[in-house]
């Protein structure tokens, strides 16, 4: 390879070493943003889901729409990715675990639907699934209202018994390296609070108005509470993911340059070489003569 190009190369890699730096330095900024919007949220979210456990346990399934519980027939699935790529395995892991689930709820003989949030979700089960709603381009900036508008595309449905059950499909934040695809059921509520309540502990509290008017309320709010957390959720592994990606990015960059300037040297070494034989070679051809 001649010295130009091994040359070329090095800048280029050089460049691309500059953008994932910067790529990495503006994950970091975002992820501590998102990272402390996740840790404010998540006390709120564990509390209200302690006191709406307490009172859906002690009402007939039959008080709500929402705790209604049928035949489960027909699934719609929430999937969470990133809007963007670079972020090494976070949405691979994501769409791996939605079509593991898809395939086994459609092997059951059930009919699956999906609400893609991400345009990576969108974008790769267009034309895979039944898609009845897709949320593209909304993780650079979003708020409750985001999971408001989900919980829309969720809550008419159900009540009008187009699906029978609701699954969400999240990226589960545990630190900047770890992030854990994870499955939750939403509709029907029985089991609000998880299978790990402890009945027999439960607080005993007291409410005005009435559990069913309260149940009104709160059944919808409890959705759209666990829709933003784990809209929270994903925005934060989705920025660490892409922090640690840049940063093995950056890393190989820099290999790489060490490589070829190494590999540049030693060809220039060997060009002054010839090129000190060839005038070596003349001077020893003209002493000849």
């Amino acid at each position: 390879m001649a010295l130009r190009d091994i040359k070329r190369q090095i800048t280029a890699v050089g460049k691309t070493k500059q953008i994932t730096r910067a790529m990495n330095m503006v994950a970091a900024a975002k992820l501590k943003s998102a990272q402390l919007r996740m840790e404010n949220f998540r006390p709120y979210a564990i509390k209200f889901m302690d006191v709406l456990s307490s009172l859906a346990l002690r009402v007939d399934t039959r008080a709500h729409a929402l705790l209604a519980v049928r035949d489960p027939r027909r699934i719609r699935v929430i999937l969470m990715t990133s809007d963007r790529g670079l972020c090494g395995s976070f949405n691979t892991n994501l769409i791996k675990t939605a079509e593991q689930f898809l395939k086994a709820k459609t092997s059951e003989g059930k009919e699956v639907s999906l609400i893609p949030v991400g345009r990576k979700a969108r974008d790769y089960f267009r034309k895979k699934a039944k898609v009845v709603n897709a949320h593209a381009d909304v993780f650079r900036k979003f708020d409750m209202n985001l999971s408001i508008a989900i919980g829309e595309d969720a809550i008419p449905a159900f009540v009008a018994e187009e699906y029978d059950e609701l699954y969400l499909i999240y990226s589960e934040f545990h630190n900047v390296g770890i992030q854990k695809p994870k499955v939750v059921r939403l509709l029907p509520l029985p089991s609000i609070g998880g299978e790990d309540v402890d009945i027999d502990k439960r607080i005993d509290y007291i409410y005005e108005p009435s559990d069913e008017v309260l149940l009104d309320q709160l059944l919808p709010m409890y959705l759209r509470v666990l829709i933003y957390r784990a809209l929270l959720e994903t925005s934060a592994g989705e920025n660490g993911a892409r922090m640690v990606a840049m940063d093995n990015a950056t890393t190989n960059c820099e290999e790489m340059v060490r490589s070829l300037s190494l590999k540049y040297n030693k060809a220039r070494q060997q060009a002054i070489t010839m090129e000190l034989m060839d005038i070596v070679g003349g001077t020893e051809a003209l002493k000849a003569g």
